[in-house]
């Protein structure tokens, strides 16, 4: 059975406020191809479709035309939630789903019932782990007691395992599950699943089956040969701009061993940081690469420029974030150390350079009367 292992779409998902739907369907439509090129059997969505617990209803709609493009090309689905789906929406119909051929695992009670789908050699159980919350999860799965993801996830797996106990010899098996593996390397887009205890589980407690899909990070890695993070298929954060995003193709056999290849998605728009003064990112040869992608500019005028993202937007189009940062900095100094000793004029001043560049001598006029009223005002109230 050739399997493909996917997770982390975050339907809905903004980058710094700027709307990816169009990014999002164009990645999932690339998905859909290579289930076509490749003729793969099961795309497996480890967590994480929608990015909001209630998806808007354009979010929806895009995720919707995505499954449909990959069952057209031919291929059942496997999906269960992750942290940032809300497993009750995500599931809502679920029954009906399964008859066109998408399963959505979303119930903890129903963990270890597994989607049962065969191929030539007999038949691979497909569970699905839904995002395990150990407040919500502990007593659904029988153990009051427990307070971290590893209690949880092993109480989950034993379930697990007793079920593929008890089915025919030779059943293969498949693990979807959003968590947090020891050995896996996070980046700045993941929101933390640690509420609830202890967030990392070590690979072993997914022993015993054939092939784990994980989701949660957003990077393509590589635990062990049956335990694998596909990552996102978009990168949600400038930390992930030298990322190459990709999805695993998974061969399992008749006696479950695997042949696992990575295959590259297209990037939809490149991510990039420029870094010097306004003047010499709109004008400088060396920032052209950088137009069509979204960008990050960091400022290092001695001044902070008046409407600068306007004016980056000018050449950048897909300018998304701005920061300015002053030439060396401001002196790393508590508060009352740098005030101390300096009159209310010297204090008012120093900040006005710190957070808009060195004020004007108009400016500092203005600033001597508002100082020279308000200290007139006080001694009047007294």
């Amino acid at each position: 059975m050739r399997i493909l292992h996917t997770s982390d779409w975050h339907i809905g998902r903004t980058f710094h406020g700027v709307d990816l739907l169009a990014d999002q369907e164009f990645a999932l439509s690339a998905i859909a191809e290579i289930v076509a090129v490749e003729k793969v059997d099961v795309v497996v969505v480890a967590g994480d479709v929608y990015d909001r617990s209630i998806p808007g209803a354009d979010a929806v709609l895009a995720c919707n035309r995505g499954l449909e493009r990959i069952r057209a090309a031919g291929a059942v689905i496997v999906a269960t939630p992750g942290n940032h789906d809300s497993a009750a929406r995500l599931g809502a119909g679920a029954a009906f789903a399964a008859a066109g051929g998408l399963h959505l695992r979303t119930r903890v009670d129903e963990l270890a019932e597994p989607v049962l789908l065969a191929d030539g050699s007999g038949t691979v159980a497909f569970y699905g782990l839904p995002f395990l919350e150990p407040d919500v999860a502990r007593r659904a799965l029988g153990v009051p007691e427990a307070r971290s993801h590893v209690e949880i996830l092993t109480a989950a797996m034993a379930r697990v395992r007793e079920d593929l106990a008890g089915r025919p010899a030779g059943t293969r098996s498949v693990v979807l599950a959003h968590a947090f593996v020891v050995g896996g390397e996070a980046s700045e887009s993941e929101r933390s699943i640690s509420a609830g205890g202890v967030e990392t589980v070590p690979a072993s407690v997914f022993g015993g089956v054939d092939y784990v899909a994980l989701g949660h990070l957003h990077t393509p890695q590589t635990l062990g040969e049956r335990i694998r993070y596909s990552g996102s298929p978009l990168p949600y954060s400038f930390g992930e701009r030298s990322h190459r995003k990709a999805v695993w193709v998974v061969d399992l056999d008749a006696d479950g061993a695997v042949a696992v290849r990575r295959m590259d998605l297209p990037a939809v728009r490149g991510l990039s940081q420029v870094i010097g003064t306004l003047d010499e990112l709109l004008a400088d040869p060396q920032f052209a690469d950088a137009e069509n992608d979204y960008v990050s500019a960091v400022l290092t005028d001695e001044r902070r420029p008046v409407d600068p993202m306007r004016r980056l937007k000018e050449r950048f189009p897909f300018a998304v974030h701005m920061e300015w940062r002053r030439p060396g900095g401001n002196p790393e100094l508590r508060y009352s150390e740098r005030v101390r000793g300096r009159s209310d004029g010297e204090v008012t001043r120093s900040f006005l350079s710190d957070v808009r560049g060195e004020p004007t001598a108009a400016e500092l006029r203005l600033v001597e009367q508002a100082l020279a009223q308000a200290v007139s005002e006080k001694e009047t109230a007294r």
